[in-house]
């Protein structure tokens, strides 16, 4: 089995990627704080059942098996409606994005607070 917190990470690891590129420095300055928020939470990365079904895949237990660990732990309850395949989805990608925005948060700060391209990151 392979790493259930990989799946389709470098997938969600681009949209960050791309995110990044899409915004200046003064911007992302601004909105350091709440990246991970602005990335992930303010539109939703799967739009379209279908799609969001083929996205999940094989997968989408172990999805499930995640957001709900993830749920529990961070919230005390489980809120996900797991029969809608975009709320899965985009609660996943928001859980895995967690992890890239703060592997971009460290080496921005490594930096000395030089923004830097998601690509220079991984160069």
């Amino acid at each position: 089995m392979l790493n259930l917190m990989q799946y389709k990470y470098e997938e969600i690891k681009s949209h960050f990627e791309d995110f990044i590129e899409e915004h200046d420095q003064k911007w992302i300055k601004k909105n350091f704080d709440d990246l991970h928020h602005e990335a992930f939470n303010t539109d939703y990365y799967i739009i379209g059942t279908q799609d969001a079904i083929d996205w999940l895949g094989s997968e989408v237990f172990n999805v499930i098996q995640i957001i709900k660990e993830y749920e529990q732990s961070n919230f005390g309850e489980v809120t996900t409606d797991f029969s809608d395949p975009e709320r899965i989805v985009n609660m996943y990608a928001y859980i895995i994005g967690e992890t890239i925005v703060e592997e971009y948060k460290s080496e921005f700060n490594k930096s000395n607070s030089k923004v830097i391209s998601f690509k220079e990151v991984h160069a």
